[in-house]
């Protein structure tokens, strides 16, 4: 179990890293302290894949712990949005639950630690800038979504 102070400094690293890729990280951090969702545009640090929150759900308990990037959630849209290096996209074409975003496509975010206008993390960004593989994201919502060894990652 986390220690409050260290959840608290995995949220402020989190929201460091969330603010610096952006082009504009003090509006970001503006957003975040009047309580609305920052908008961060995809394409320089991470692309964004989005499904169907349930399909999503579904897939991520197929992806061990230490391969999941972050993963933003909306239940009232029913959708999910996960953090994919900008090179995934071709990884991911041929997955049909899955649309790969285009780059500049905006993401609305909260911060890490709190939910704003009914969106939160359901995994957060802690800062180190680890993303979701494609690959592993591809394997967790195709035929069977096969969960993958270590023994399996290359």
């Amino acid at each position: 179990m986390d220690h409050p102070m260290q959840l608290a400094q995995r949220y402020v690293a989190g929201d460091a890293w969330l603010a610096q890729c952006s082009a504009h990280p003090d509006l970001v951090r503006q957003a975040w302290q009047t309580d609305d969702l920052a908008t961060l545009a995809s394409g320089e640090s991470w692309l964004v894949a989005e499904s169907r929150l349930v399909t999503g759900m579904a897939a991520a308990v197929r992806i061990r712990e230490e391969q999941r990037g972050p993963v933003l959630a909306d239940p009232e849209l029913d959708r999910a949005w996960w953090l994919v290096p900008t090179g995934g996209a071709g990884e991911l074409a041929g997955v049909r639950q899955v649309t790969v975003q285009p780059a500049g496509w905006s993401l609305h975010c909260p911060p890490t630690g709190q939910q704003v206008a009914g969106r939160w993390w359901l995994w957060r960004p802690d800062g180190t800038g680890r993303l979701t593989d494609p690959a592993v994201l591809a394997a967790a919502f195709g035929p069977g979504g096969h969960r993958l060894s270590a023994a399996g990652m290359a």
